[in-house]
């Protein structure tokens, strides 16, 4: 099976930068979006032959979570088992005989670090929330999870030491995920590759391939045997990130 995880910054905005051709392209059985940035009522577009789910922010033209996919779920989750975080439309989680499916996109700790005690809250009850679904089947977790975890996720690590996104305390709670039963796929696949998934909008940063790699493919250890490749597709334009993909056989 093949599922794409995309950080669109804006999915208006991307439509009219090749969006719709690249998901054509693609035929993925799953597209996992984040930051789609609107509502539901507001899109004039439709991809046949698949469901979509939308959790959208209650402040418009902000976040937002969106699931396509081919296979019709089981169940359907938006938020927590509480309804937690989807105020500003964080997750959404599908369920299917074998897994879940929980796409995510993490809150940014904000430039002055002043958001780190919300992004340290939604950690743990996100990670309780993946151990307690992993307990009764597999999880695939995808999304920008706004965190390079290791020196090697980022061009300038030393000067980036504390800054958001590559804070002491945002890589502890990747270890903690990781800790807690689940495998970062691509690096599991390629554990010297340095490779990006995002590049600030400055200083040609792309151009100069100056990046983080901060969207990720994590599932459950007993799924790893079954993962056949974890790609980054950093060629493909139309978001300051660009998407990875996994292929999983399930």
């Amino acid at each position: 099976m093949k599922f794409i995880s995309w950080n669109v910054n804006g999915l208006r905005a991307c439509m009219k930068k090749g969006f719709a051709s690249f998901f054509e392209e693609q035929d993925a059985d799953f597209v996992c979006l984040q930051e789609t940035k609107m509502q539901q009522h507001q899109k004039e577009f439709a991809f046949e032959g698949y469901h979509e789910f939308w959790n959208d922010a209650d402040r418009k033209g902000y976040s937002g979570t969106l699931i396509y996919t081919k296979h019709e779920p089981l169940h359907v989750q938006y938020g927590l088992n509480d309804g937690a975080y989807n105020d500003e439309g964080r997750i959404i989680t599908l369920e299917y005989d074998s897994f879940y499916l929980v796409n995510t996109y993490v809150p940014n700790v904000k430039r002055d670090l002043s958001r780190i005690p919300y992004r340290m809250t939604y950690e743990d009850r996100v990670r309780a929330y993946y151990v307690e679904l992993s307990q009764s089947k597999p999880v695939i977790l995808c999304g920008d999870l706004n965190v390079a975890h290791n020196e090697i996720d980022l061009k300038n690590d030393k000067s980036n030491i504390g800054n958001a996104g590559f804070t002491d305390e945002e890589r502890g709670k990747f270890n903690e995920l990781l800790d807690a039963g689940f495998t970062d796929t691509f690096r599991h696949l390629y554990p010297t590759k340095e490779q990006y998934s995002w590049w600030s909008y400055m200083f040609k940063s792309r151009e100069k391939n100056v990046g983080w790699r901060i969207d990720y493919f994590v599932v459950s250890n007993r799924l790893v045997p079954y993962v056949q490749d974890s790609i980054i597709l950093d060629h493909v334009l139309g978001s300051d990130h660009c998407p990875v993909l996994l292929h999983i056989d399930l």
